[in-house]
């Protein structure tokens, strides 16, 4: 037992992680608790100002600029991690945008629908298919899909974040099967609200710490878990299933 304990562990240190969105929040805390964990990171963010002020805070962290809203510049940071780091084994993507809107009144709603479905699902597929190639010849390569406890229940100030999550989390399921035959693991992370600049200081009260939400994290993925529900997630899920009108006004009163 004590044997495959170590075992399990170890798969979450000595990789070389690339994680999006790392610069600030709850992916600056990906960075952290991974680099503590003894892995090599790499973070990509659009402000390389955020970048660097990261790269003081965590001297060890590689930090590379990159709007990966743009195909271009994510084809380029793909190149650049094969010829400068080749062991890349894991890919988190974790950056995401949202924006509050309504559908009617907003008159820059398609502006913002274009902007929120090419960072939340459309950078996420396109990454993975570039750098699989990278992934899948290292050992104990994953895929690890940051997503939302909000794909089985939308909130309605969100009509895009929703949607888009839904659809990487279906993406997702629809990934992990077709390569269920292969040797890399397709992971999903739903997160309940966590307190991060994210938020712009309107933090919901049952937010949980950055800290507590990628330790649990860690420790789900250290038992191999592949679809991943953090904290309150779990009862918003069990709420979904059995009185999905229920959850639906539960977290839209929040």
């Amino acid at each position: 037992m004590i044997s495959n304990l170590k075992n399990e562990i170890m798969e979450i240190s000595n990789n070389t992680i690339v994680i999006t969105g790392g610069s600030s929040g709850l992916g600056f805390e990906m960075c952290r608790q991974f680099l503590e964990k003894g892995n090599n990171v790499i973070t990509c963010s659009r402000s390389l100002e955020k970048l660097e002020e990261a790269k003081k805070r965590l001297p060890n962290l590689v930090i590379y600029k990159c709007d990966i809203a743009r195909e271009i510049e994510c084809e380029d940071f793909a190149e650049w991690l094969r010829i400068n780091y080749p062991k890349v084994n894991v890919l988190i993507n974790n950056a995401a945008i949202a924006n509050k809107a309504h559908f009617v009144e907003d008159r820059f709603l398609l502006e913002k629908m274009n902007e929120e479905f090419s960072v939340n699902l459309n950078a996420p597929i396109r990454l993975i298919k570039l750098l699989y190639p990278i992934l899948i010849q290292n050992q104990n390569p994953k895929i690890i899909n940051i997503t939302t406890g909000l794909v089985y229940v939308p909130r309605t100030i969100y009509p895009f974040y929703n949607a888009a999550k839904s659809g990487l989390h279906s993406f997702t399921q629809v990934l992990r099967e077709q390569l269920k035959k292969e040797k890399i693991k397709v992971i999903e992370v739903l997160f309940p609200v966590v307190d991060t600049p994210w938020h712009k200081g309107n933090v919901s009260k049952i937010a949980i710490s950055p800290q507590d939400a990628v330790s649990k994290m860690l420790e789900s993925i250290s038992q191999n878990q592949t679809e991943i529900r953090i904290a309150k997630v779990k009862l918003l899920y069990f709420l979904f299933r059995i009185a999905p009108r229920f959850a639906f006004r539960k977290i839209n009163s929040l």
